[in-house]
C-alpha cells in the first residue's frame, strides 16, 4: 500500500488529471505546495511502483492501477464526509479535515462498513460523487446557477468547489444541497443573480458564487 504522502500525491495527480488531461510536475508542485524538484523525486518513486507513466519535460499520467488507488483515496474521503454528516451530525463545513485524517486508513473493510451503514451513498455533503469499491465514478452533469434563465427553477445538486469560505457563506444564506431556487433577476452590471427561496425569501447572490454552485433544472 501507498505511504500516506505517496497517497497524497495520488490524489493530487487524480484530481488535477480530471481537471486537464495532461498534468505537469510545475502543476503537481504547486498543488502539493513543495518544489519542483521533490514533486520530481516522488513521481519517479511512484513511477517505480507502477502507478504513474512519467518522461522528463513530458506530462505525468496515472497508470491503469494508478487510477484506481487515486479513486479509492477519494473514495475513503467521501464516505467519511458522509459518514460525519450524516452519521456524527457534522456541518458540511466542518467534514474535510477529519477526512482528510481518515482517508489514510488501509482497512477497506472499515469504508466498506462505513459504506452499508450509510445505504450505499452515491455523493457526499457536497454533492461530489463517491466512487465504487473497483474506483468507478458517477458521472453527473449539472449546470452552473450562473448559466441558468430568469424564471427557471432550480435545485442545487452540488459544488465547483467545497471551501470552508463558500460553506459558511452558503450557511448564513440558509443554502444546502437540495434547496430549491427560482431566478428572478440577474443584474446585467456584474452578472449578481438575484433568487427565490423556498418561503418566496429573496436574496442576490454574486455572479462568483454563482460560478460555484452547480444545480438541475426542477
Amino acid at each position: 500500500m501507498p505511504t500516506q504522502t505517496k497517497e497524497n500525491y495520488l490524489k493530487s495527480i487524480y484530481f488535477l488529471s480530471q481537471k486537464n488531461k495532461e498534468v505537469s510536475i510545475t502543476e503537481l508542485s504547486k498543488d502539493m505546495n513543495v518544489s519542483k524538484p521533490t514533486a520530481n523525486n516522488m513521481v519517479k518513486k511512484m513511477e517505480v511502483k507502477g502507478w504513474v507513466e512519467y518522461e522528463k519535460y513530458k506530462p505525468i499520467k496515472l497508470t491503469k492501477s494508478g487510477k484506481i488507488l487515486g479513486a479509492l483515496i477519494v473514495r475513503k474521503h467521501r464516505l467519511t464526509e458522509m459518514f460525519l454528516s450524516q452519521i456524527m451530525g457534522f456541518g458540511w463545513e466542518e467534514v474535510h479535515d477529519i477526512a482528510e485524517e481518515m482517508e489514510h486508513i488501509s482497512s477497506m473493510l472499515f469504508f466498506d462498513r462505513m459504506d452499508e451503514i450509510l445505504g450505499f451513498p452515491t455523493t457526499d455533503p457536497h454533492g461530489s460523487p463517491i466512487p465504487d469499491k473497483s474506483g468507478k465514478i458517477l458521472s453527473v452533469s449539472y449546470l452552473k446557477l450562473s448559466s441558468i434563465n430568469v424564471g427557471q427553477k432550480v435545485r442545487l445538486c452540488g459544488l465547483v468547489n467545497s471551501s470552508n469560505e463558500l460553506l459558511l457563506y452558503l450557511n448564513k444564506k440558509k443554502i444546502k444541497l437540495g434547496t430549491a431556487m427560482t431566478i428572478t433577476q440577474i443584474e446585467k452590471f456584474d452578472n449578481s443573480i438575484e433568487v427565490s427561496l423556498e418561503g418566496d425569501s429573496k436574496i442576490f447572490l454574486s455572479f462568483e458564487v454563482c460560478q460555484s454552485l452547480l444545480v438541475e433544472k426542477v
